[in-house]
């Protein structure tokens, strides 16, 4: 069975070579490549080595040398045939049949590469005095040097007048160019009406464009002078698809993979003036929104890439563009983060006034894709009214909901919603209980969780002073009630755990992202039966609900919530209350002037706090001895 070259080439490009090899053999990166123990010969030292970029592996021990296809077949005992449907179910591509017409069109799409290759070779040609002289002046004052010049393979398209043979033509019909072959090529235009064919770039400086092996497939040229449009592309071809390519990425792969960092920047120059400022893993869309195939593209290399934007109004709306395409993509481990340049800069600019340093402050200052996402949504109108509110709440699931990965919609999710609530109360992250005038013997009635201390039992003072019976009675309340695993999971993960009980609050965190429906009975069932046990049998104990009825699996999703809310603002306080003695203590230790002075203010707050801290106990106490007389 024949599959076409061009079907074969993009499947080996979608399947990643030591993701599939890695299912069997432990790989180490050293370099640009992977190394590991060879799958088919016994060895101690590793001989194999998988070079991804290139798109082989190679065992210096026995030889085996190959393509993911072949590792496929010899490790899956397949035919051709098989492996290639295998891998292709994998990349989720349909495997096409090739007839003869095809299999002649591939032979056509292999001799363009020569035709694009013979063309960048002319064009480079053309940039030496006479006839580049102006490209060259426009190159000199932008900052290129001969160098970057030559590694970028930088050229000219001289002008042609109407009626005008083409140039082009002429020099690459000696190399057995037809006119036919560069027309496909996307190099020459035909006019509808008849007339003669004429070159797409006139007085222009090229950009070659490479595919990922740095085979030259297309171009890219900007207009000198006047003209429009500023920037034009090469055209869809049977080498080239706009969508799927992005500039430099054949030069960049080394960097990227050595470093961990892809910049990717608008422009051409961009990408150039990153290359020649220590930036070497830098690409460019060509002069689109960047797509779903050019983000799988940057994920081969690394794993969060950088998506560097004007700091403007239209910087803003390219990166929303970008995280929208992103969001249904993300997978656990691969996201996007987004850098803006201050206003008026772009990496060309910025690195030319100010140097290297602004543009590495600018990229350790990258956001990442759930702050745009959530800058995205709040922008689009005020919540100050609960109508607003809640259309906030409906766009940010309608966007959470795009993302195929389930894990990690939880996680957005959950992010998200605290966003949604520290901006519904002020900015807060934690909501504190409201002080407010109390009728002796009781708690007060508008401080948050007072409710539940009275219907299902508070925290006894005792309990409080103990360290870990606040953890354990917070834990149990998450386990009663998992509705609240996602609600708190961010709160809990602030707090200091005892070490047996962190680890258990991870686990409860993770198994709300992955089992959000999960039921109170299913998850006391897997945690029983996993090696938690003994810790959930500690937080179950009598002992333990006694002081925190809220957590009891009886009370109320409502009043463990705010069993939960309470317990949270008092440990805060607590936490609060012991910074400032901390404070104090060493502006006491210090023994100067000024010391003295911060002592006496930390003093005066020290006495606030405590009574605030006593007020918290005392409802808490009154609350919890009623529960614990009755």
């Amino acid at each position: 069975m024949a599959f076409p070259n061009r079907f074969l080439d993009d499947l080996r490009a979608r399947v990643g070579l030591a993701d599939v090899i890695q299912r069997h053999v432990k790989l180490t990166r050293k370099g640009r490549e992977h190394i590991g123990l060879c799958p088919f010969h016994k060895e101690k030292t590793p001989s194999f080595t998988v070079n991804e970029e290139k798109g082989f592996y190679h065992c210096f021990g026995c030889g085996v040398h190959g393509d993911v296809i072949s590792f496929a077949m010899s490790t899956g005992n397949l035919s051709f045939p098989e492996a290639v449907e295998r891998l292709a179910e994998q990349a989720g591509l349909e495997v096409p049949r090739a007839s003869p017409e095809e299999r002649e069109r591939e032979k056509k799409r292999a001799s363009l590469f020569d035709v694009t290759e013979a063309a960048c070779a002319w064009y480079e040609a053309q940039l030496r005095p006479p006839a580049g002289k102006v490209a060259m002046e426009y190159l000199t004052r932008r900052g290129l040097e001969a160098k970057a010049i030559a590694e970028f393979r930088l050229g000219y398209a001289p002008q042609q007048s109407r009626g005008q043979t083409s140039q082009l033509a002429a020099a690459l019909r000696s190399s057995g160019c037809s006119e036919e072959m560069l027309l496909e090529a996307g190099l020459l235009v035909k006019p509808e009406d008849g007339r003669e064919a004429y070159e797409r770039f006139r007085n222009r400086v090229i950009f070659p464009i490479a595919d990922r092996r740095g085979r030259i497939i297309a171009f890219g040229g900007r207009i000198l002078g006047d003209g429009e449009p500023k920037y034009l592309n090469s055209p869809d071809t049977p080498l080239f698809h706009k969508g799927r390519v992005l500039y430099n990425l054949s030069r960049a792969a080394e960097s990227a993979r050595k470093s961990g960092e892809l910049i990717v920047t608008e422009g051409y120059m961009d990408v150039i003036a990153l290359a020649r400022g220590g930036f070497p893993g830098a690409v460019a869309p060509l002069g689109t929104a960047v797509t779903e195939d050019q983000i799988r593209e940057m994920w081969r290399l690394v794993d969060e890439p950088v998506m560097c934007f004007d700091g403007d109004t239209a910087g803003q709306r390219a990166a929303w563009r970008a995280a929208e395409r992103a969001l249904a993509l993300l997978q656990p481990g691969k996201s996007l983060n987004v850098a803006f340049m201050p206003a008026g800069e772009d990496p060309d600019t910025l690195l030319a006034g100010q140097g290297a340093a602004a543009m590495r402050s600018i990229l350790a200052a990258a956001r990442p894709l759930v702050e745009v996402v959530w800058e995205m949504e709040l922008g689009v109108r005020p919540v100050d009214t609960p109508e607003r509110r809640a259309d906030l709440e409906t766009r940010i699931e309608r966007r959470v909901r795009q993302i195929a990965d389930r894990t990690v919609q939880q996680h957005y999710r959950y992010i998200l919603r605290e966003r949604a609530q520290q901006a519904f109360s002020g900015g807060r992250r934690d909501r504190r209980p409201t002080r407010s005038a109390k009728r002796p013997g009781r708690p007060s009635s508008t401080l948050p969780g007072a409710g539940a201390a009275r219907r299902g039992g508070g925290l006894a003072a005792a309990s409080v002073a103990n360290r870990r019976r606040p953890q354990q009675i917070l834990l149990a309340a998450l386990v009663n009630h998992p509705a609240l695993i996602d609600e708190f999971g961010e709160a809990f993960a602030g707090l200091e755990f005892d070490p047996d009980l962190d680890k258990f609050r991870q686990e409860l965190h993770h198994i709300g992202a992955s089992m959000p429906d999960l039921d109170a009975g299913a998850l006391h069932r897997h945690l029983s039966e996993s090696e938690f046990a003994s810790v959930l049998d500690g937080l179950l104990e009598t002992d333990v609900l006694r002081h925190g009825g809220f957590a009891r699996s009886d009370a109320s999703l409502q009043d463990a919530r705010e069993g939960v809310e309470h317990t949270l603002a008092l440990i805060h306080q607590r936490r609060r209350e012991e910074e400032i003695r901390a404070d104090a203590r060493s502006a006491a230790a210090e023994g100067t002037k000024e010391s003295e002075a911060r002592f006496l203010e930390h003093q005066k707050d020290m006495v606030r706090q405590g009574e605030q801290t006593a007020e918290l106990d005392d409802e808490w106490r009154a609350a919890g001895a009623a529960d614990i007389e009755s």
